[in-house]
């Protein structure tokens, strides 16, 4: 697994779509916060992270079109297979490398929350380090499920460009559970679409709420996406 995360995240900026994910992701993210909190003269960044959690939904496809669909594009797929680590860390490694280019990113924010304590305390307030981590964390945790979902999507298609549509679709329908649900009689089967929704969850993180069962709920589902990753990778080896 290592070596494919090696091997992957030197990938990323060996082209330049690394370096213009994290481009993208800081120039975005320097925009809200001008927009929102300097020009505003707030501190509160809640809605900075509101904004960049849909940039994620379009940027995370972008950065993980290419894991598996270039791998079989290139017809090297099999080499990959064929070497001495397991399915399941080769969609591991290939998360892992995607996610520390995705944390790159994320990470700016944090340099921003500390540029913006310093100013608040120095006018005598107090910055709001709770709601802070918990939006950092829940970008964490949903940046985290938009990877393996792009994984997944990925391992479908040899065109890049299909898996980033697929998987902007297919991030934008896990955050429609809870809107579905709405329209939808059956109770049995509304609670089942309201316990599917992340964007509820997210938002529980933003108003600084940590709940050990939301943050289970998106390792679980960032689990299962990679599951079934390898394990369609796995039945395509054996047909």
């Amino acid at each position: 697994m290592t070596a494919v995360f090696k091997r992957e995240l030197a990938s990323y900026f060996t082209t330049p779509l690394g370096y213009v994910f994290v481009a993208v992701f800081c120039g975005f993210s320097g925009l809200f916060l001008y927009m929102f909190c300097l020009s505003a003269g707030q501190s509160d960044m809640s809605v900075v992270f509101s904004m960049m959690f849909f940039i994620m939904l379009t940027a995370i496809p972008v950065l993980t079109m290419r894991t598996m669909a270039d791998e079989k594009r290139q017809k090297t797929d099999q080499l990959l297979l064929t070497s001495p680590v397991s399915l399941f860390g080769i969609v591991a490694g290939k998360f892992l490398a995607a996610f520390a280019v995705f944390f790159c990113g994320v990470l700016v924010m944090l340099v921003y929350a500390v540029a913006l304590s310093i100013a608040v305390t120095n006018a005598g307030g107090a910055f709001g380090w709770a709601v802070f981590w918990g939006n950092f964390t829940g970008m964490l945790l949903m940046g985290g499920v938009f990877i393996s979902v792009g994984i997944f999507i990925s391992n479908f298609t040899e065109n890049q460009m299909i898996a980033a549509i697929g998987s902007i679709g297919a991030n934008f329908a896990l955050c429609l559970f809870d809107l579905i649900s709405g329209y939808v009689g059956n109770e049995t089967l509304k609670n089942a679409l309201n316990s599917l929704s992340v964007y509820y969850k997210y938002g529980e993180f933003t108003v600084g709420l940590f709940s050990l069962k939301n943050i289970v709920f998106f390792l679980s589902l960032t689990a299962i996406f990679l599951f079934l990753t390898a394990r369609s990778i796995k039945r395509r080896q054996q047909s």
